[in-house]
């Protein structure tokens, strides 16, 4: 088995089955790719869980579950816990609406389920992000959930800016993780003039230039190179 393949197998417990047809179309191909997604995927200014997650969550944005459980494995095998994760999703929310957090169940549940839990899918599956959080606070029995009850209540009240107000605050995770994913979910759509002031407000929030340029890479990786172009119109320069 090539390097490539292991590198792969060792990320996923198996070849996936595109990799697989990479490597048998042209080796050469998945080894650049590979050497890209590892140098991409290492803790840089952002850590690698913070990566995974946020490759999750802004694919869960854009309404794409394939990359979405791809990464998820990788946040909570990197250590995020459950709780956590389920922040990262509301971003999707803020950006997409009901369905974005409605597609997040599949990513919750899978989680729970790498954690040797069972988390049984709703039938019918929830249309309103208030019946999508209230599963994911059934699931977590037991677990820390306080920010998510808190923010199911902001939602019932139906107050858009208190809605984002309480999404993007601190909670498990910080509020400058979570306007860095706002701004990778314009990006992954190439919405780089959507992004630019989403950009701002995570550098109110904290973020670094090093912390929006990993969000470029990352975001190559899932929604390809003209990602980078449109996040880096709004990237400063290093002087």
């Amino acid at each position: 088995m090539s390097k490539a393949l292991d590198y792969f197998k060792e990320v996923y417990d198996e070849v996936p089955g595109w990799v697989q047809k990479m490597h048998d179309y042209s080796p050469a191909v998945l080894d650049t790719y590979t050497g890209i997604r590892g140098e991409i995927m290492q803790d840089g200014s952002l850590s690698r869980k913070e990566k995974d997650a946020l490759i999750a969550s802004m694919n869960a944005a854009r309404l794409y579950s394939r990359s979405m459980l791809f990464h998820t494995k990788g946040a909570i095998d990197f250590g995020y816990t459950v709780p956590e994760l389920a922040e990262f999703f509301l971003t999707a929310y803020l950006y997409k609406g009901d369905k974005a957090l409605a597609l997040s169940l599949e990513a919750i549940s899978y989680a729970l389920e790498l954690q040797g839990k069972t988390a049984v899918q709703p039938d019918p599956a929830p249309e309103q992000a208030m019946d999508s959080l209230k599963t994911i606070i059934d699931w977590l029995d037991g677990e820390d959930t306080s920010y998510l009850e808190e923010t199911l209540a902001v939602i019932h009240s139906g107050n858009l800016e208190e809605i984002q107000t309480k999404i993007l605050g601190d909670g498990l995770l910080s509020s400058r993780l979570k306007h860095l994913n706002m701004a990778g979910n314009f990006i992954v759509e190439l919405n780089g003039k959507g992004a630019a002031s989403w950009m701002d407000k995570a550098r109110t929030a904290g973020a670094s230039e090093a912390d929006l340029a990993d969000i470029g890479y990352i975001c190559i990786l899932t929604a390809g190179i003209p990602a980078w172009f449109e996040l880096s119109d709004s990237l400063k320069t290093i002087e």
